[in-house]
């Protein structure tokens, strides 16, 4: 490939914003998680387990 080509699908990598919200909350979900742990330690085990089963869901996802 000629390096003008590769730039270009660089550029439109770059550019490529569509999964970014996505990205923004669960961001800002993981830190309200992490804040009602903080502030009330007894659904800390909770917040644990659905991050869990979250956390096997999308590796069964990607495995797939």
């Amino acid at each position: 490939m000629s390096h003008i080509v590769v730039l270009a699908w660089k550029l439109r990598i770059w550019k490529d914003t569509r999964g970014q919200d996505l990205i923004e909350y669960a961001l800002m979900a993981g830190f309200v998680a992490v804040a009602a742990g903080a502030i009330m330690p007894n659904i800390s085990a909770s917040i644990s387990q659905i991050f869990s089963k979250i956390g096997s869901v999308m590796t069964d996802a990607a495995a797939s």
